[in-house]
């Protein structure tokens, strides 16, 4: 029950966030986006206490060896860059770029402006089910790993 309490208040200061800073704000971020045109900096101050609250966050887990609500710190391992990530950090940008929102931002603005956020959301979401017919190169057997045929 702690775990669900506390991702609920985590969510609800998250969405909070993006609100009171402007994150979620369609025309604000496309302002921000648009660097050649009249590009209005402020969300890059959100985006820098954003980097440094978490990487506060990330040193005080990894000193303390594991999350206080979980049984184990899951940080990420994987370095390499591939197609995968590079198709998927496209699309994410161009779908930044058009609508002014991403999938936090999206889901924020739902109960305030609910049909054009509707209508991203429900693409975002189809977008993750989509991605999931897409085979990662985890799934295939390396050559280093051998094969039976």
């Amino acid at each position: 029950m702690a775990r669900i309490t506390s991702a609920f208040a985590i969510g609800l200061i998250f969405g909070l966030g993006l609100l009171v800073s402007g994150m979620a704000n369609p025309v604000k971020v496309l302002a921000f986006l648009d660097v050649t045109g009249h590009w209005d900096p402020s969300l890059l101050y959100v985006m820098a206490g954003a980097v440094a609250v978490s990487a506060i966050g990330y040193r005080v887990a990894r000193r303390r060896g594991r999350p206080i609500l979980a049984p184990r710190l899951e940080i990420p391992t994987r370095r390499d860059v591939d197609l995968r990530l590079i198709t998927g950090a496209a699309v994410f940008g161009v779908g930044w770029g058009l609508a002014g929102l991403c999938p936090g931002p999206a889901l924020t603005i739902l109960t305030i402006v609910p049909a054009p956020s509707a209508t991203f959301a429900a693409a975002m979401i189809v977008g993750m089910l989509l991605v999931r017919l897409v085979p990662t190169a985890a799934a295939k057997p390396s050559a280093a790993q051998g094969s039976d045929a």
